[in-house]
């Protein structure tokens, strides 16, 4: 019976945190828990929440993960915990480290994510910062895997923000050969550095394709994407964001430039009318909640390894 192994890094603070038969491994096991065809138990476990952004999906998902694997969360709510008032990251994660087994951490900064993962002597995961949101493209590739048996000859075009999702999205197609395309107005392009990191891994430079024309990104693609134009902390930006993406909205007219068996993909919280017409989003061709399901999955796979 196929078991989880324990990944190589100790933390999981970024999709590059794995190999690409770590990850392959990762979501061959959320396959099987998926189709409960596995049942691993740390019993005792127990994982914290610290979330210094609101979330739905992130949340529930790792509670729910992890009582599935029969452990307990605590959810350290900063206001109404001592980190809410200003107590150092040091402090907070050696003293976490000796109450919990494994740490999920969403944040603004990656370096507040980094300084958590230096202080703790157990496993962190990054549940979403500002630069990368590893969780959630796993879950996209789990997806995409399900629909398509493999990874080989798909195309994934995402049309938006050069977001956090946008760049664990360049990362993980790196890892698992999957060609690119990012779509979005000028001076929204994703992290250079990411950009950087993924053409280090991936031999064909053709793998990523960054552009500010939505129409020619989309031709032939097999997964169409998007994600909200205004991420949480950028409220201040909306007004001026929808109007320089008033282009690069998921209608029928760019799901027809896609090929006939494209699928649908958003990460929700999801703008009806903005960055996805209601049509597109309700349509045959959404796996927008399969998607938003996988998020349990994997990450019970991967407290599964991480704990293993």
């Amino acid at each position: 019976m196929l078991k989880p192994i324990k990944l190589a890094n100790k933390n999981f603070l970024s999709s590059l945190d794995s190999s690409r038969e770590e990850l392959l491994h990762i979501l061959e096991i959320a396959k099987n828990f998926k189709n409960k065809d596995l049942n691993i138990e740390p019993k005792d476990k127990v994982l914290g929440l610290i979330f210094d952004k609101s979330s739905t999906r992130t949340r529930v998902s790792f509670q729910v993960a992890m009582s599935r694997l029969g452990g307990t969360t605590v959810d350290l709510n900063p206001t109404t915990s001592q980190i809410g008032r200003g107590e150092p990251i040091r402090d907070t994660a050696r003293v976490l480290s000796r109450y919990c087994d494994v740490l999920a951490i969403r944040t603004f900064k990656q370096s507040d994510l980094e300084e958590y993962a230096k202080w703790s002597s157990k496993p962190v995961i990054n549940a979403l910062t500002d630069l990368e949101h590893p969780c959630q493209a796993m879950a996209d590739f789990m997806t995409i895997k399900e629909e398509f048996a493999d990874f080989k000859n798909v195309v994934l075009t995402f049309i938006g923000d050069g977001n956090n999702v946008a760049n664990s999205l360049i990362l993980c197609g790196a890892l698992l050969g999957v060609e690119v395309r990012i779509a979005c107005p000028k001076g929204y392009e994703p992290n250079p550095l990411v950009i950087k990191k993924a053409y280090e891994i991936h031999n064909n430079k053709n793998f990523l394709k960054i552009s500010n024309e939505p129409d020619t990104a989309v031709l032939g693609a097999n997964v169409l994407y998007t994600d909200v134009w205004s991420s949480m902390g950028e409220e201040n930006q909306k007004e001026k964001k929808e109007k320089d993406f008033n282009r690069f909205t998921i209608d029928s007219n760019l799901v027809k430039k896609a090929d006939k068996n494209a699928i649908i993909l958003h990460c929700l919280p999801a703008y009806r009318n903005k960055e996805i017409t209601e049509e597109v989003l309700e349509s045959k061709k959404s796996r927008i909640f399969e998607q938003a399901e996988n998020r349990m999955h994997v990450q019970q796979a991967l407290l599964s390894c991480l704990l293993a």
